[in-house]
């Protein structure tokens, strides 16, 4: 049996007057690659804002590892080994890989910086997850291509002995081959027991990297299903109708 790692229960979310998750109950799996697909507003953001520990659920619950947790802050999910990487990434230009890798929780000995300890940390994760294409890490962010600064803000999520992995649209304004390189780490986190979570539009990314797909429409979970179960055309009538006559059980949440 998958380990479920993290469990949504019911979850309910609304600002004001807008409800934008209703009675979302989804589990995600170690080892596994879940892609979140829905068109803008159908509360992807959201959802894995209440996981990140951003927003907090109106009702509902979040368990893990079948126990019910409370995620007041960023620093909650972190606790609990959930990292988030962001579709701007959240590097600084003016720090080099090192110093952003290790931002907000750099290593002190004696009240110095233990850079040594550092760079062979980020150096050590960096080959980890096979990532070879960075010149030097001590190299500005700045100069990193946009494949290359992907790679190293999901080898920043790793370091801190990460579980779960959300990742906000990967391969956002990537050519081809950084494309490939990007989903070629996903897999590889997936492949070492980690859960993932995708968030994308982009179809292709999507059937190439992901287990399975759960799709949000106007904020309820409309179907959650292992890839092979799906082709484009389903998926589209989903995300458009929260339907479709190609499945059996479309809801099979």
């Amino acid at each position: 049996m998958t380990e479920v790692l993290l469990r949504l229960e019911h979850i309910d979310k609304h600002f004001g007057p807008v409800q934008a998750l209703t009675d979302v109950s989804l589990d995600i799996p170690a080892g596994q690659v879940t892609a979140l697909v829905g068109d803008n507003g159908a509360g992807k953001s959201v959802l894995i804002k209440c996981v990140a520990g951003i927003h907090r659920p109106d009702s509902g619950r979040i368990l893990w590892e079948g126990q019910e947790v409370e995620l007041h802050s960023p620093r909650d999910a972190a606790a609990l080994g959930i990292e988030t990487v962001y579709q701007d990434l959240a590097l600084c230009d003016n720090l080099d890989i090192v110093q952003n890798m290790f931002l907000g929780r750099e290593r002190r000995r004696r009240g110095m910086l233990a850079e040594a300890e550092m760079e062979a940390a980020a150096r050590d994760t960096l080959r980890s997850l096979a990532v070879s294409s960075v010149r030097s890490i001590r190299q500005p962010a700045a100069s990193l291509s946009g494949g290359q600064r992907q790679s190293v803000a999901i080898a920043k999520s790793v370091l801190w002995h990460s579980r779960l992995v959300i990742m906000d649209e990967p391969t956002a304004a990537l050519g081809v081959a950084q494309t490939a390189v990007v989903l070629d780490l996903i897999r590889r986190l997936a492949d070492a027991g980690l859960a993932v979570i995708v968030i994308s539009h982009n179809m292709n990314d999507v059937f190439a990297v992901a287990d399975r797909i759960a799709v949000l429409t106007l904020g309820r979970l409309v179907a959650v299903r292992p890839v092979g179960e799906l082709d484009r055309g389903i998926v589209v009538e989903l995300l458009t109708t929260g339907t479709s006559d190609r499945l059996a059980d479309p809801a099979g949440v």
